[in-house]
Parts: C-alpha cells; structure tokens; sequence
C-alpha cells in the first residue's frame, strides 16, 4: 500500500464532496478540529489514540491520515510501535495485519 498516494487521492475526492455536501464537510471539519485541540490531552496522544480507533476499525484512510499528523508532530517510530502494540494486543490477529500497515504508513512519510 502506498500511503502517501492513499491519503493524496482521498483528499482530492473529500474536496469534491466538499463542493456538493459542503454543510456536512464543514461540520465534519469542525469536529475534527474540535475534538483534536489540545486540552486535557495533548493533540499528539489524541492522534495516537485515533490511530489506534483507525487501525481496530481496519480503516487504511484514517491508518494514513493519522500516521502522517503524528509524524508532523514529532512522534517516533518507537511510539508508533508501542500504539500498535496495544492495538494487536486488545484486537487480536485483524489489528496486527492493519498494526503492520501502520508502521508500513510510517516510514513511508518518513522518506
């Protein structure tokens, strides 16, 4: 899979629902930059922990999405690894194919 290209093209069609759902598109944004502010939790442990939703719901959008924030925001390969290990560890088997995809989704934005 290739991550960089997966969140490039699901950004350019969520701009065309944008243009024809534009109250719901906008509402999702709200959301998002709402429940992602920092607050009782810092952004990046939010990030970690939609990751960790993405990658038990077996989403690869969210796995891309979320592993590029959390790369822009200074978190290491090492605590992406410790995330997926508790994501295998309460989804068994499923989460490890999508855990794996993750890490994969790391080091592809790192190059």
């Amino acid at each position: 899979k290739d991550y960089k290209a997966l969140t490039a093209d699901i950004s350019q069609y969520a701009g065309e629902l944008r243009k024809v759902i534009p109250d719901a598109m906008n509402g999702f944004y709200a959301m998002s930059k709402a429940a992602t502010a920092d607050n009782a939790l810092d952004k990046k442990t939010k990030e970690f922990i939609a990751l960790a939703i993405g990658v038990t719901q077996r989403c690869d959008g969210c796995i891309g999405f979320h592993v590029k924030t959390l790369k822009d925001l200074g978190a290491t390969r090492e605590e992406v690894a410790e995330v997926m290990g508790m994501c295998v560890y309460m989804g068994g088997g499923p989460a490890l194919m999508y855990a794996a995809d993750a890490l994969r989704a790391y080091d592809q934005f790192s190059e």
